[in-house]
């Protein structure tokens, strides 16, 4: 499988470590009321989609960026790759 990396082009998904659901990047808040449940759902708690899903992916051979990965689980085809960084900061998360 090949990711196009948004900064440094087509790479082998070998160069990756798949880190799980995009979801992640929007961690609880510690300090809130219902933390404890939320860091559960957090940890734990994942759909398995068949079809469209936004994944990430470390550039561990690479240059070290986070990347999401948007992929159909069924086929593999990706439709689209961002920087970790820009998603967070599009969807007002911190990074």
């Amino acid at each position: 499988m090949i990711i196009d990396h948004p900064l440094l082009g087509p790479r082998d998904a070998a160069e990756f470590t798949y880190l799980g659901d995009a979801a992640l990047i929007g961690r609880p808040d510690g300090r809130a009321d219902g933390a404890l449940e939320a860091f559960i759902e957090y940890g734990y708690l994942r759909d398995n989609p068949a079809g469209l899903h936004r994944e990430l992916w470390f550039h561990e051979q690479g240059d070290r960026s986070w990347l999401v990965v948007t992929r159909d689980t069924l086929t593999h085809e990706i439709t689209s790759v961002e920087l970790a960084r820009d998603v967070a900061r599009r969807e007002g998360r911190s990074t």
